[in-house]
């Protein structure tokens, strides 16, 4: 199958050597996202939930330019700094999904890049 990157200049480009994204076949495999603001590639929010929002939204961005949108969602990864964020982004990730209900997986991690306080990646199908 053909690896097809998928970008978009409305969520913050890559600060590494990765794709925004990846489609093969149906599925398009985004990679994670943290709180940066698109056009100023600087962190937004200080809370875990101020920048779980920021994230959902450039997840979105990246799912729009490949075809799809968080509807598409089949499974999500949330990286938390701090689980005892766990609550409060659950709130925020539930209001960007309504009543769709990805397989997640939620892991703690020491950092994540340029300070941030979560990161999801997610896989979804078109």
């Amino acid at each position: 199958m053909k690896l097809a990157p998928v970008s978009s200049a409305s969520a913050p480009a890559a600060i590494g050597p990765y794709s925004q994204a990846v489609q093969v076949g149906n599925l398009l495999f985004c990679s994670g996202q943290i709180a940066l603001d698109p056009k100023t590639m600087q962190m937004v929010g200080v809370t875990a939930a101020e920048q779980a929002d920021q994230v959902l939204k450039n997840l979105a961005e990246v799912l729009k330019a490949g075809g799809a949108s968080l509807a598409h969602v089949a499974r999500t990864t949330i990286f938390l700094v701090s689980m005892a964020d766990f609550a409060a982004v659950n709130e925020v990730y539930g209001r960007h999904f309504g009543g769709h209900k990805p397989a997640r997986a939620t892991v703690a991690v020491k950092e994540l890049p340029k300070g941030g306080l979560v990161e999801i990646d997610c896989i979804a199908c078109l």
